[in-house]
């Protein structure tokens, strides 16, 4: 139903609206604006039953909004991680991901879609030019756009549409829900498991490349050896987070060689174990030189010299590696005679 077949005394009165001048072309002025095309009322302009089916339908949308948030969260809440689902054409999926990707795009569909119904069915829909103006704008300007603010306020029926407005509330302050929902999927906080890893005093030193029990003899003057806790194997579920913390080097200087006390004491016959974990960004350290003892990182060359306590010479670690403390059990094996005293990695208030 258009405007012309609607009886002109039915047809609501026209806002007296700015349209700008309408020119006409000329060598001077080629691109005259040509004005805007007659109004033409919509059907819910002149209906009122329209009227109110489109406000059922907004109503509707923001209230799915609403149902597919609460969704979001028992999803959130009920799904196991672990369990999977298949989804024609995609194939077998987590089920959690699905149903939180699923509701949580209708939700916010649906409140677009109900502000765009909104927009194109109950709000005034006469377009309206304005002339440019200077950026300062006067009083008079001013006191326009005051004066369009509460036509627009007037016209968009948020007060008297009071089933729209009041389920576009309930919509907008359940969707951020869904946000925080999320917050939890960051998993536990890491607690203290991150200040320790499994070195323990009696735990040996197991060569990686071997996975054979270290004797002082197998550790020659200048080669360098990496090492994990004995019992920790590549088949464990876990073996990737602890070998990330647990890692080491093992380096055998001359006694004489070594500048640090502490370095000193806490070595076998010369023999010094470190974090490999370098302590710029976890990256893990592999290159070292013999004769200056020093290692580095292959990641951002931070350097550190292990006959003085792993210190920092160059790069931009900010720490020394952490220590472990060694010696040898009753067969001759070399073990730790703790765990680290620091945590390993980048610095310290980042560790948890």
């Amino acid at each position: 139903m258009s405007s012309q077949d609607i009886p002109e005394e039915n047809l609501p009165a026209e806002q007296d609206h700015a349209h700008g001048a309408v020119g006409v072309a000329d060598e001077e002025n080629p691109f005259a604006d040509p004005g805007l095309p007659p109004h033409e009322h919509r059907i819910q302009d002149i209906d009122e039953r329209a009227a109110r089916r489109s406000e059922r339908m907004v109503a509707l949308l923001f209230t799915v909004s609403m149902l597919a948030t609460i969704g979001f969260i028992v999803s959130y809440l009920v799904i196991p991680n672990d369990k999977s689902i298949f989804v024609f054409p995609i194939g077998h999926i987590s089920a959690m991901n699905f149903a939180l990707g699923l509701t949580l795009g209708v939700a916010l569909f649906c409140i677009g879609a109900g502000a765009v119904h909104w927009a194109r069915t109950l709000m005034s829909d006469v377009e309206v030019a304005d002339e440019r103006h200077a950026i300062a704008a006067s009083p008079e300007v001013r006191a326009k756009v005051h004066a369009d603010f509460k036509l627009g306020a007037k016209e968009s029926a948020l007060g008297r549409r009071k089933l729209i407005r009041n389920t576009m509330f309930g919509a907008l302050a359940l969707v951020p829900l869904s946000g925080v929902m999320l917050l939890g999927g960051l998993g536990p906080a890491p607690g203290t498991k991150l200040r320790h890893t499994m070195w323990a005093k009696g735990k040996r030193l197991v060569n990686m490349n071997t996975n054979e029990p270290l004797r002082p003899e197998d550790v020659a003057v200048g080669s360098l050896t990496f090492a994990m806790p004995d019992g920790l194997e590549e088949t464990q579920e876990d073996f990737q987070n602890e070998i990330a913390k647990a890692a080491l080097m093992i380096v055998r200087l001359q006694p004489n060689n070594i500048k640090d006390k502490r370095e000193l004491d806490w070595s076998h016959e010369g023999i010094v174990a470190f974090s490999k974990i370098c302590t710029h960004v976890g990256c893990p350290i592999s290159l070292y030189e013999q004769q200056t003892h020093h290692v580095l990182c292959p990641c951002h060359q931070s350097t550190f010299d292990l006959s003085d306590g792993a210190r920092v010479i160059f790069g931009p670690a900010g720490h020394a590696l952490p220590q472990l403390r060694i010696g040898v059990d009753s067969e001759g094996y070399l073990q730790a005679l703790g765990d680290f005293e620091e945590p390993v990695g980048p610095a310290f208030w980042e560790r948890g």
